[in-house]
Order: structure tokens, then sequence, then C-alpha cells
């Protein structure tokens, strides 16, 4: 399992300040990349990350002209939706002016399983090239997911696999990376705000092996969490 290095935040405005500087920082320091290959940047859906992605839009940062920006996941949804984590992440894609061929998105315009297997030769074609894959965003929801691996058989059909098609909860369709995808990720940060997410988090730090979210990375030797201290508080005790 990770090594796992917490840091708390005392508001939700002072952790959108600080994802807002380290995602700066990450695109910027793609103008001087390292060790060859196409910097990669993941980022997540949600609505955590996104008051930091609209303020790193209005800061507008430089970048090197290999930026390669992917996705952890997107619910199967067409690309103009408001539920889609592609459409939500507009403005920054924008803003840094990115071609297509630097943004690798899930092709929800295909059927579910041809997406999910588009998605996943991109990400093949992605890693044969060497391209690191530095800053990768991922968020923990109230059941202990994260991006759209939800349940234990999430992580068995994703054996094998970059990316894979699933049946979300909530009913919807999706479409997410897997474990041995996430393997190559240099650095993970799992970004966690709002209330009722005590019980995951605290499985994630307790290291607890039915932690659906620690198990997605646990070939990664170390992984980031970064806390809100609203989402750690237990909910009160009915009387």
């Amino acid at each position: 399992m990770p090594k796992i290095d917490v840091r708390r935040f005392a508001t939700r405005a002072e952790l959108d300040a600080a994802l807002a500087e380290r995602l700066e920082q990450a695109i910027r320091a793609t103008a001087t990349p390292s060790g060859g290959g196409a910097p990669v940047i993941m980022l997540s859906g949600g609505h955590t990350p996104l008051p930091a992605y609209r303020e790193v839009a209005r800061r507008k940062p430089s970048h090197g002209d290999k930026l390669t920006i992917i996705y952890s996941d997107d619910r199967y949804v067409p690309a103009d939706s408001d539920a889609s984590n592609y459409h939500a992440t507009r403005p920054l894609l924008e803003a840094l002016a990115l071609s297509e061929a630097q943004v690798l998105r899930v092709r929800t315009e295909l059927p579910l399983e041809e997406a999910a297997r588009d998605y996943e030769s991109s990400l093949r074609t992605l890693l044969s090239t060497g391209a690191p894959i530095g800053l990768a965003l991922l968020g923990i929801g109230p059941d202990g997911h994260t991006a759209s691996l939800f349940r234990p058989e999430h992580l068995r059909q994703a054996r094998g696999h970059l990316a894979i098609a699933v049946q979300r909860p909530d009913g919807m369709q999706g479409i997410s990376v897997t474990p041995e995808f996430l393997a190559n990720v240099a650095e993970p940060l799992f970004v966690v705000a709002g209330s009722g997410k005590h019980d995951a988090i605290a499985a994630f730090v307790g290291q607890d092996p039915d932690s659906v979210a620690l198990r997605a990375v646990a070939s990664c030797p170390r992984v980031e969490l970064w806390i809100e201290r609203a989402a750690e508080l237990a909910a009160p005790k009915a009387k």
C-alpha cells in the first residue's frame, strides 16, 4: 500500500487556493520538461476542483507545446452536457489554447464499450511513448469511490485494462481509468472537500483493505491527500 501524506486545510477557500497554485505550477513546469516525452496532467471531475480550474483559467499560465491533458473518468453523456467532466474543464482548456491532440477525452459520442476501448487505446499509446504522467488529481466520494471505480467488482473488472466502462450507482454509466493505469502516475493527489466523507477518509488514511479508493492506487509508492477539515467531521449522532 502507498505511503499517504496528509495535508489539512481549515477552510474550503484555503484548499481551493492551494490546489490552483499546485495545478498552475504543474502546467508551467511543462515548459521545461525533463526526461523526454510529453508532459501529462490528469484532471478529475466532480465539484471539488472546479474553483481551482476556474482560477487557473483566469491566470492563463504558460506551458510547453506538448502538454497533454487526460481525465480520471467521465460520465457517459454528450460532451457538451453539464454532467460531463470534459465539458466542465472547457474554460481551462480554452484558456490554455490546447489543440485537440493535446486533450485526450472520453469520446462519449461512441457506443459505451467502444468509448471505453477507444480511451484505453489512447492511454496505452500515451504510455508507449514514455510520456511522464505527473500531477494526477483524484477525489474520494462519501461511499469511498474514486474516479468511476465505485465497487470491488469494478476493481475486478479493471484487471488487465487501462480504462473500463462501468454502471454507476446513480443509474448513469461512465468510463474510468483503472488501478493499472494509475500505477504509472508520479504524483497522485486526492483532493477532498464537502461533508459526509468522514468514514471514507478514515478508511483511506487507516489503510482499510476494503477502501476502493485506496485499492485503486495500491501500486503507487506515495500519494497525497488534501482535505478540507469539514470533510473529516463525523455526522452528529441522532438523539
